[in-house]
C-alpha cells in the first residue's frame, strides 16, 4: 500500500477479533460467576466478534454455549463453519448489510470451530420482529446486523425457539445505522 497504510479487514487479523472479545470481558467482569451466560448468541459477519467473544468466553465461562447468528440470506459463514473451508456465495439478500458476507475471511472460518459451538440462520421477518421488538419495548433503535441475536430467540413466528427456552442468554444489541425511511418501514406500526 502507498505510504505505508495498513488495510485492516474486520474478521482477518486476531487483534481486531480480541478486541471486539473485550464485551464478553466486561460481561464476565460485571456478572458474578453464577449468573454467566449459558448461551451467548453474537452477530456474525466476518467473524471478529464472534471470534473475539468466543476466545474470551472459553477462557472465562467454558461452560456458556456460543452460538453465532448469521442471516439466511447472507450464509456464507455458516456453511463456511459446517464445511470448515470458507464456502462463498455468489451474492446475498439481507436487509442485515452490516453482516452480509458473500466472501468469508480464512482465519475466521480456521479460528472459529475451536471457538463456535452453532451457527445458526435467521429469516428477513424475524430480524425485522426482533427490531421492532427492541424498539417498542425498550426504546432502541438497533440496526438489523445488530439484532440478529434477538432474531435468533424469537424465531419465524414471534414466540421463542426451543433449544434456547429456559436458559440464561446474552447477545450484544449493537449499531444504529437506521436511516429515517427505515425506521418508517421497519420500525413503526
Amino acid at each position: 500500500l502507498e505510504r505505508g497504510a495498513v488495510f485492516v479487514e474486520d474478521g482477518a487479523w486476531p487483534e481486531v477479533a480480541e478486541g471486539a472479545g473485550t464485551i464478553a470481558h466486561e460481561l464476565t467482569e460485571a456478572l458474578p460467576h453464577a449468573e454467566l451466560p449459558e448461551v451467548m448468541l453474537v452477530p456474525l459477519g466476518n467473524g471478529a466478534l464472534l471470534t473475539g467473544i468466543g476466545a474470551w468466553l472459553r477462557h472465562a465461562s467454558p461452560a456458556t454455549r456460543i452460538i453465532g447468528v448469521a442471516a439466511a440470506g447472507a450464509p456464507s459463514m455458516q456453511r463456511s463453519f459446517a464445511a470448515r473451508r470458507t464456502v462463498s456465495t455468489p451474492s446475498v439478500a439481507t436487509i442485515a448489510d452490516g453482516i452480509a458476507v458473500r466472501e468469508p475471511v480464512p482465519y475466521a472460518v480456521d479460528a472459529m470451530p475451536a471457538l463456535v459451538d452453532d451457527v445458526v440462520l435467521v429469516s428477513e421477518g424475524a430480524i425485522v420482529a426482533a427490531m421492532r421488538l427492541l424498539h417498542e419495548q425498550l426504546g432502541l433503535v438497533i440496526e438489523p446486523a445488530g439484532a440478529v441475536g434477538i432474531a435468533a430467540l424469537l424465531g419465524d413466528d414471534g414466540a421463542s425457539m426451543h433449544p434456547w427456552r429456559g436458559a440464561r442468554i446474552a447477545t450484544p444489541l449493537c449499531g444504529g445505522n437506521v436511516t429515517a425511511e427505515q425506521v418508517q418501514r421497519w420500525l413503526l406500526p
